[in-house]
């Protein structure tokens, strides 16, 4: 992945937010993230689809659904650049709105989907 496919990628408001909600997590379930964005789910995992063919995101089918996570291998610029950005986006809108709707959402808290 070069610079230029990452900024692009991340780019897009609602890139940006997936990318928030998974920073520091193992993994989440496009259920959770759809919840979490209050967005269609066909809308999140075309962002999704995007972040992953990127090299940003891998994810795992476990049944019906999909999980997420962080390319463990990414380059450590990219991984120092999406740190700086959860610092600086933890406080602001909407990132933490999208935080609080996954935390108060009981279902979505525990990693229960469905």
């Amino acid at each position: 992945m070069s610079p230029d496919q990452f900024t692009r990628a991340l780019a897009e408001p609602t890139r940006l937010r997936i990318l928030m909600l998974l920073h520091d997590q193992p993994e989440r379930c496009v259920c959770e993230l759809t919840q979490a964005l209050a967005m269609a789910q066909p809308k999140i995992s075309r962002h999704l689809a995007v972040l992953r063919e990127t090299g940003i995101l891998v994810d795992r089918r476990q049944g019906l659904w999909i999980h997420y996570r962080i390319h463990s291998q990414l380059p450590l610029w990219a991984a120092r650049a999406l740190d700086a950005l959860a610092d600086g986006c933890a406080c602001q809108s909407p990132y933490a709105e999208d935080a609080r709707r996954l935390r108060d959402t009981p279902s979505l808290a525990t990693g229960t989907c469905g």
